[in-house]
């Protein structure tokens, strides 16, 4: 067989295994530094060439070069790199979209039991007794001190304190549904 790049060609085209088993041991290492320098992954850039050389025996009969081998074999595979960069990163914002859409919602979704859980706790607190619900929006919603409160509505302290408890357990009876969201909105 003779080794110049026209001979080398045609052989290939004409399906001589010689002549790929020769283009393969010239090149293929070449190319695997090549590709690795776009990839950055020495086993990715390894199964790029690979691939690359199975496909190129497999289309021997319909191999159209117009250039030279090495410029044909360095541009195929560096257009396999571009792909599988492509192929990568459209690969990498699919994931992004699906992580971002699946946080959105677990998002969506704690914001509307947040928001359902409140609703039942303003609907519950409307329905204490008037110094009782007074005293606890004071403390729980405004978030007054015990001593703030007992001082605006001129009475004791200790007054503030029995309608806050009041109040707690009222509230624990109407919401027992919802009492381990509760607990944190309450404490």
């Amino acid at each position: 067989m003779e080794s110049s790049p026209d001979n080398l060609l045609q052989q290939l085209a004409a399906g001589d295994e010689r002549a790929y088993e020769t283009l393969f041991k010239t090149y293929y290492s070449q190319l695997t530094v090549f590709a690795r320098k776009y990839v950055d992954d020495m086993d990715v850039a390894k199964e790029i060439v690979q691939d690359f050389f199975v496909n190129l025996y497999e289309k021997h009969g319909s191999l159209n070069i117009t250039t030279s081998i090495k410029a044909y074999l360095y541009t195929s595979v560096h257009n396999r790199c571009l792909n599988y960069l492509k192929h990568v990163k459209t690969r990498d914002e699919h994931h992004a979209r699906i992580q971002q859409e699946a946080d959105t919602h677990i998002d969506l979704h704690d914001t509307i039991a947040q928001t359902e859980l409140e609703y039942f706790i303003f609907q519950a607190i409307k329905e204490l007794p008037p110094q009782c619900q007074k005293i606890f929006t004071m403390s729980r919603i405004d978030g007054m001190t015990n001593q703030q409160i007992a001082d605006q509505l001129n009475i004791s302290k200790r007054t503030v304190e029995t309608h806050i408890s009041k109040a707690i357990k009222i509230l624990k009876v109407k919401l027992v549904d919802h009492l381990s969201l509760l607990m944190h909105f309450l404490y």
